[in-house]
């Protein structure tokens, strides 16, 4: 009878150990720094593609030098904001970042503008290459943002759930992920006007 029951006792064990998580939420944690890496090689994409433009754009538009400067101060700022695997967790920190990326967006956009009005620019083989590799990029960036969102879903989902939530408040004491969240700038709605 002490057999048995010490036989249930270890296959009991054997099966809470088994799904207690404690390997899965480090899977899930380390998925999430993967999808923000993916992020940042986005953005680092994108930062290096935009000198090649403002140099494009300089050739043609040589008098619209307060837009080029605000790109080029914008991408600046925002390839000077780095966020640490370990700041994933930090809203201050995020919110930083996501608003240094939502100045170079915004300045991308004044630039486009600046496009629209000179003809001969968007005609140039140079400029509409560049110009589809910054909008390829920038939905990578939308794919990226995405992508990270989903894992941290799952990620802070996990650590909530039980079992899993047990493991990591016993042995991993993982912290809760912050999500990407959009700029406030980009909550309003575009006007659009024709003249």
């Amino acid at each position: 009878m002490r057999q048995t029951a010490r036989l249930v006792a270890i296959l009991f064990s054997l099966l809470l150990l088994s799904s207690c998580g404690y390997n899965s939420l480090q899977m899930k944690e380390e998925a999430v720094f993967k999808a923000w890496a993916d992020i940042e090689a986005a953005l680092q994409r994108r930062g290096d593609l935009i000198p090649n433009l403002v140099e494009t754009v300089k050739g043609y538009a040589s008098h619209e030098r307060e837009t080029l400067e605000a790109v080029i101060n914008a991408r600046s700022k925002a390839t000077s904001v780095q966020v640490a695997p370990g700041d994933l967790g930090n809203a201050a920190k995020m919110q930083e970042f996501q608003a240094a990326q939502g100045g170079l967006t915004s300045a991308l956009s004044r630039l486009m503008v600046v496009v629209e009005r000179y003809p001969d620019l968007k005609a140039n083989q140079n400029f509409l290459d560049l110009q589809n590799q910054l909008e390829g990029t920038e939905n990578r960036i939308n794919v990226a943002r995405q992508r990270y969102n989903q894992v941290v879903e799952e990620f802070n989902g996990a650590i909530r759930r039980f079992p899993e939530s047990l493991t990591n408040n016993l042995l991993l004491k993982l912290d809760r992920k912050e999500y990407f969240k959009a700029d406030e700038a980009a909550k309003a709605v575009p006007q659009v006007k024709f003249q």
